[in-house]
């Protein structure tokens, strides 16, 4: 038993036991320990982990070309001549979290109001040169942006359908087609609900309840047992011999 003026102290290990050259402190041994192997992606359906080196499939095509804008005219026409509403359609249905009027009201503001701030530099000649090549700078700067922001959306689509890249990377399909790429994101996302809600259901009726009444009961006739057919006419008989053998006393 350790005397109480001197505490406990762990046993110091030495060097050819490949331990640290420092004291082991109290608790040390309780922490959890780091672990890389056991750390990763994690598969959403089973919960494996994944390697480093997985990446998801992303080889479905698309059901409807980047140039398809014929084959939806309404949105062709929506995605024409107001594409902040069709662009606030699409993010709505990706994330249910953000309102279709929040993406609307910035696409309205950065490529409709650019467009807007263009024509009217290129309409109005008194604007000093150097002032409209700034403006110009700014322009392409906030095309830039706003094409790697719609691009986010479509990647997340793509990750969502595993579609491929098509015809190159989301961000640079939306610098350089941005209303194309509007229109066709929209028809993919039209059609694959389109897919999934079409379900054939088959309609099933269920025979009616049949009831029976305590008259019917009663008046039901005992269904006839093949086995015990013998033994109760045996006993029937027993009683009509016993009936016959009582003797009657006049009174």
């Amino acid at each position: 038993m350790a005397e109480e003026g001197h505490p406990s102290r762990y046993v110091k290990l030495t060097k050819d036991q490949d331990a640290p050259g420092e004291d082991i402190r109290p608790g040390e041994l309780n922490q959890p320990v780091h672990v890389p192997q056991l750390e990763g992606r994690r598969c959403g359906e089973c919960g494996q982990v994944l390697p480093e080196s997985y990446e998801p499939p992303a080889d479905e095509p698309w059901s409807t070309g980047i140039f398809g804008c014929t084959d939806d005219p309404e949105s062709c026409r929506t995605g024409l001549f107001c594409p902040c509403v069709l662009f606030g359609r699409n993010v709505e249905a990706l994330r249910e979290d953000i309102p279709w009027t929040t993406p609307c009201v910035c696409h309205a503001i950065f490529v409709e109001g650019g467009i807007t701030l263009a024509i009217l530099t290129a309409i109005f000649h008194g604007v000093d040169p150097r002032s409209s090549f700034l403006i110009g700078e700014g322009l392409m700067f906030s095309w830039w942006l706003c094409g790697t922001y719609t691009g986010i959306f479509r990647q997340e689509l793509q990750k969502r359908y595993h579609l491929k890249n098509s015809p190159c990377d989301p961000c640079m399909t939306h610098c350089c087609l941005h209303w194309c790429a509007n229109c066709q994101e929209h028809r993919e996302r039209r059609g694959r609900l389109a897919d999934h809600s079409a379900v054939p259901m088959t309609v099933v009726n269920p025979p009616p309840v049949q009831e029976m009444s305590m008259s019917e009961n009663r008046d039901a006739p005992a269904p006839a047992n093949p086995e015990n057919g013998s033994s109760n006419k045996a006993e029937l008989e027993a009683r009509n011999s016993d009936h016959d053998a009582v003797d009657v006393i006049p009174l």
